[in-house]
Formats: C-alpha cells, structure tokens, sequence
C-alpha cells in the first residue's frame, strides 16, 4: 500500500484519519507521516493497511498504476 492509496482509501471509506487511528490503533500523527510520503516503521504501515483491509479496501499496483476499490456500500455515503 502506497501512501495514496492510503488516502483514496480512506476517501472512499469516508474515514477521517482519526477514525482510522482508532480501528487500527496507529496514531493520528504516524497516520500523516505515512500519508505524506514520510518514513513510518513497518509494523504501522500493516496495521493501517489491516484496518482498511479489513473495511473492504481493496489495494491493486500493476503496469504502472495504482488503485483502490472500496465496496459499494462504503462510496455510497
């Protein structure tokens, strides 16, 4: 997971970061350390990804491109 597919996951969740601080236990503040592309330890960067994982956030990278897919429900709001 890419420090933007953070953010558009987050988007498309409708999470504040807040919000996701409090599902993956991961500070707000390392939250937007990661977000802006700043160095974050390993371990906070698969919680983060975990979290939204587990919310239907769906991470894809090929030929180039990045993506993220949320389930209909969650775009929805």
């Amino acid at each position: 997971m890419t420090p933007a597919q953070c953010k558009m996951a987050r988007a498309g969740l409708s999470w504040s970061a807040d919000h996701l601080s409090e599902k993956c236990g991961i500070s707000r503040i390392t939250i937007a350390r990661f977000e802006s592309g700043l160095a974050v330890a390993a371990a906070s960067i698969e919680a983060i990804h975990a979290a939204l994982n587990a919310a239907g956030a769906d991470f894809t990278r090929k030929a180039g491109k990045i993506a993220v897919a949320v389930p209909d429900e969650a775009a929805a709001k």
